[in-house]
């Protein structure tokens, strides 16, 4: 009977405290927006903006998602491409999403302008925040982590909580509430670009690892058909190919924001000077307005 259950990677396992967390978390957040907002935010000036809600949403879709049957399952016991797909969803997606959901009056409350605060500022220093974010990458790659961790529940959830914090203390010197946090449009894109090519490092070597690299995953049952040295380079190019899309995806569009923006801000004024396209009749009214022009007369 064990093993038929164990064969068996698509059966359902109730996980009651990942929807406790999401209960807690939604509930949460409808206070904030129904109690403490209207108290806290001055009249006229709105609570949360639609964007935010947004932001919130899909968040906590994504977090669920995750952490929930079957991705949690599948990538605890069968597959570590759903384990990488997991991670990612963990410390690339869902992070900046909770960041653009929270308002700002909301974290300036709760932390406040003493210790906090300055511990807070400390922490999301960028060299210090990305430097944090792709230790905990590397390190939870590590196969000895990566066996312990997915055959003990509570190393499994410590290891996620440690790459959300790391990757939301990343996240802030990019989006976040505190403006003062956050650097300039240009230093965000190479901080960006650094943090995609550090990835590379653990990817690059999984992908082309020989042998099995992560024996917990080397098991007889094969979800999809995918074999353990597959899933290893599967994960592998998610990892290298995924974080690094996605993140290039954001400079790209940071520069097209921020700096073709400026670009035209600046020549505004020349844009302004630019005529209409000049027409036919255009070009004969202009000739007509023209005197002829004398043609020299020969000396004989």
């Amino acid at each position: 009977m064990v093993g038929e259950i164990a064969a068996n990677p698509w059966r359902f396992q109730p996980h009651i405290e990942v929807w406790l967390l999401v209960i807690v978390l939604v509930a949460s957040y409808i206070y904030v927006v129904r109690v403490l907002g209207p108290r806290a935010v001055p009249d006229g000036e709105p609570v949360v903006t639609r964007r935010q809600l947004t932001c919130f949403v899909a968040g906590i879709l994504i977090l669920w998602l995750a952490t929930d049957w079957p991705m949690h399952d599948i990538a605890e016991e069968y597959l570590y491409t759903v384990h990488m797909v997991q991670h990612m969803c963990l410390t690339y997606f869902m992070p900046p999403l909770v960041i653009l959901a929270t308002p700002e009056w909301f974290v300036r409350t709760l932390v406040g302008e003493g210790r906090a605060y300055r511990a807070l500022r400390f922490m999301t220093f960028p060299v210090r925040a990305g430097l944090l974010f792709n230790i905990g990458v590397m390190v939870s790659h590590i196969p000895g982590v990566v066996n312990a961790s997915v055959s003990n529940g509570p190393l499994h959830y410590f290891v996620h909580v440690v790459l959300v914090m790391t990757s939301l203390l990343m996240w802030l010197p990019v989006c976040g509430p505190f403006k003062e946090f956050q650097i300039t449009p240009m230093a965000k894109m190479i901080y960006l670009f650094l943090n995609s090519v550090v990835a590379t490092v653990p990817a690059g070597w999984l992908t082309f690892a020989e042998g099995v690299v992560y024996k917990h995953y080397n098991i007889p049952t094969r979800v999809w058909g995918v074999s353990v040295s597959n899933d290893q380079q599967i994960a592998g190019a998610i990892m290298k190919l995924g974080g690094s899309i996605f993140l290039w995806t954001i400079i790209v569009a940071m520069f097209f924001k921020h700096f073709v923006k400026t670009f035209r801000d600046e020549n505004k004024d020349d844009y302004d000077k630019v005529e209409t396209i000049l027409t036919t009749a255009d070009i004969e009214r202009a000739f007509q307005a023209s005197p002829p022009v004398e043609e020299p007369k020969s000396i004989n």
